[in-house]
């Protein structure tokens, strides 16, 4: 267990060191000025962040991977499809209201709407479309006809949002669905979707076991959608209070407590389900449920340590770099934001378990090095066009729209299998720390740029991005694997053709 442990965390390490490193040369140069204690804090922050990631990867190993696949497996072994999508249903609607990123995407949109109506109706929007993706793999539908039919029917509400006078709420919206695909539900909701897929077998079983994460990322955008038709009031923000002073002392024991409690609850909804899983079906033997409860506790330390970590040292930091940058040197935004993307998505944790299921599920067809390329220059780009959107002030539909109908398109020139983790990947990168550090600076660039007025609707949305291009890069990857493989056939079959042995053996 111990060399387990010491290969995670030398992982993580490898994981933060970029984005340290880029902070640490900024603050070596004039454009921004942060003192010795937010470069201190940052780098204790950063410490954490490290044990954070690698406890993480190790209770998902041990705990959330396996508990996901044993109870997908366990209630499709059930033989009964009601309690399958009636259990479902209720995990999907629990575990996202008790999602930590949740929380503070209601309280932006405390102003005009209830903050509990909106957690209630995003979770109800998972639930839903958590039982769509598992009807889907039980009547074997195809993910990419789902997809085209359900965005579809979100930009219609787009267009009902618009006309309804609330387009400051739609990036907002999109931002929804990959704040509630955090890391504690995407390592659980996709091993889930495995042991379904496993246990209902065919041909297209790797292709099965992705897309559940792609769907549930649908309906909670959906579901702010629906509520901004009918939204009223005037939305305004606030000038964020981002410091790092904040954050020590009694704030940073406050800071503490809230997360604990907030993953306890998280956690503690899983494990509940499990219990009376594994009392009714499962019947594991005790050294695999003491496996899963030092996993389980693994986990709890790593999400702690890892929440804490960015609020208290990488929002203020990412606000601060956001702001000044902005202010000493705007045109070099789009360059940095596009080096700061490519880098901070290495520190994700869900996407190290996203990558390392993608590359067993299939048998190493699709590699974590390529994945990780992938992703990497896919988040790189969407920050840059977020800088280029808030330098010009031009509303998020430009980018969305042929963003989506893009990488809906692509969904028909390559394998299927690539288009089921193309769609998850972009729930997955778009994790906490995106929201904690990537959020921020953005902020911090609206308001050095154009006042605190246009965050919600400038700001805000870069989430969406980095949940919108990865569905482009990985597909491209798919479409590359595609288009190799039909140049390998297409030589190997000329040099059949132009051999010079026209020898014909006969055996009769």
């Amino acid at each position: 267990m111990y060399g387990i442990l010491l290969k995670k965390l030398k992982e993580s390490l490898v994981s933060v060191l970029p984005v340290v490193g880029i902070v640490f040369l900024i603050y070596l140069t004039p454009f921004v000025s942060l003192t010795s204690l937010e470069l201190g804090v940052f780098l204790l922050s950063a410490v954490a962040l490290v044990l954070g990631i690698g406890l993480f990867n190790l209770g998902a190993d041990l705990a959330m991977t396996p508990m996901g696949e044993l109870v997908g497996a366990g209630l499709t072994r059930s033989g009964s499809i009601k309690l399958l999508l009636s259990v479902s249903a209720l995990m999907g609607v629990l575990i996202t209201v008790a999602e930590p990123d949740l929380s503070v995407l209601a309280e932006q949109v405390g102003a005009v709407m209830s903050g509990t109506l909106l957690i209630v109706t995003v979770g109800v929007g998972v639930g839903v479309f958590l039982v769509l993706s598992i009807l889907k793999m039980l009547f074997k539908v195809h993910l990419s006809s789902m997809l085209m039919f359900f965005y579809f029917v979100l930009f219609a509400f787009v267009a009902l949002v618009l006309v309804s006078g609330n387009g400051d709420l739609l990036s907002l919206a999109f931002d929804s669905g990959g704040v509630t695909t955090g890391p504690i539900t995407v390592p659980f909701i996709m091993a889930l979707g495995v042991g379904i897929a496993s246990n209902i077998g065919g041909r297209n079983v790797g292709e099965n076991s992705f897309g559940v994460i792609a769907l549930c990322s649908v309906g909670p955008i959906l579901a702010v959608l629906l509520l901004a038709t009918s939204a009223k009031g005037s939305l305004g923000y606030e000038d964020p209070a981002y410091s790092i002073a904040d954050g020590l002392g009694m704030n940073l024991l406050h800071t503490l407590f809230d997360t604990a409690k907030e993953v306890g609850l998280a956690l503690g909804l899983i494990v509940l389900f499990f219990a009376v899983l594994e009392l009714a079906v499962l019947r594991l033997p005790k050294q695999r449920l003491l496996q899963i409860g030092v996993g389980i506790l693994y986990t709890f330390v790593g999400l702690v340590a890892f929440l804490a970590s960015v609020t208290v040292g990488f929002m203020p930091v990412g606000y601060r770099l956001g702001l000044e940058i902005a202010e000493a040197s705007p045109t070099a935004l789009p360059l940095f934001a596009l080096f700061l993307g490519m880098v901070v998505v290495l520190a994700e944790p869900a996407i190290h378990v996203l990558n390392r299921q993608v590359e067993e599920v299939t048998d190493r067809m699709v590699s974590k090095r390529s994945m990780m390329i992938a992703l990497s220059v896919g988040v790189g780009v969407a920050l840059c066009l977020s800088m280029l959107r808030i330098l010009f002030d031009f509303s998020i539909l430009y980018y969305l729209i042929p963003g989506y109908f893009l990488s809906l398109g692509l969904s028909f020139f390559v394998p299927g299998i690539y288009t089921a983790i193309a769609f998850d990947s972009g729930g997955v990168a778009s994790g906490p720390l995106t929201s904690s550090f990537i959020l921020p600076f953005s902020v911090g660039v609206c308001c050095a740029l154009h006042g605190s007025g246009s965050v919600l609707s400038l700001g805000f949305g870069i989430v969406a991005m980095v949940a919108m291009t990865p569905l482009i890069s990985i597909q491209l990857l798919g479409f590359k694997a595609v288009m190799t493989k039909a140049v390998r056939d297409r030589i190997t079959m000329r040099r059949i053709l132009d051999a010079e042995d026209e020898q014909i053996i006969s055996f009769l």
